[in-house]
């Protein structure tokens, strides 16, 4: 691992490592796959990344890498994924979104316990936020283009 990384960033890279390793069959991946050098990079930037937000984000990164599975570039995602593949609540929801919309992103996964009733009305209106609870959901959702 190697860029901006902190030390919550690196353990949600090596969780998302961990659940892809234990739940290879579901995700089609060819195990022998995990025997070859994973090198992720967080290139520098302006702000210090360091928190669990981006677990979701790491894995389905990792899980494209391995599977060539396509992702859109028009979506952004947050959430903490445990080792079960549980999506957890984020903080910042209202700082992330305001980003997202500025960025011109329109759909965003985020935690099934996030709640987005409080984010100024211009979010709301102009973002599509999917809720999901785990990993798996996540993957369904992505896999079958439900945006």
């Amino acid at each position: 691992m190697t860029g901006s990384l902190g030390d919550v960033m690196k353990e949600s890279a090596n969780i998302a490592l961990s659940y892809l390793k234990a739940n290879y069959k579901f995700y089609n991946i060819n195990y022998e796959m995990f025997n070859n050098d994973i090198h992720i990079h967080v290139p520098e930037g302006a702000i210090k990344k360091d928190g669990p937000s981006a677990g979701i984000a790491l894995t389905l990164a990792i899980l494209s890498a391995l599977t060539n599975l396509k992702i859109s570039s028009d979506i952004a995602m947050t959430g903490e994924i445990t080792l079960r593949g549980h999506v957890l609540e984020i903080g910042g929801l209202k700082e992330k979104s305001i980003g997202a919309l500025r960025s011109g992103i329109k759909k965003i996964i985020i935690p099934f316990d996030n709640d987005i009733g409080e984010l100024p009305k211009e979010v709301k209106d102009n973002i599509k936020f999917i809720k999901v609870k785990d990993f798996k959901e996540l993957y369904k959702v992505i896999n079958n283009g439900k945006f």
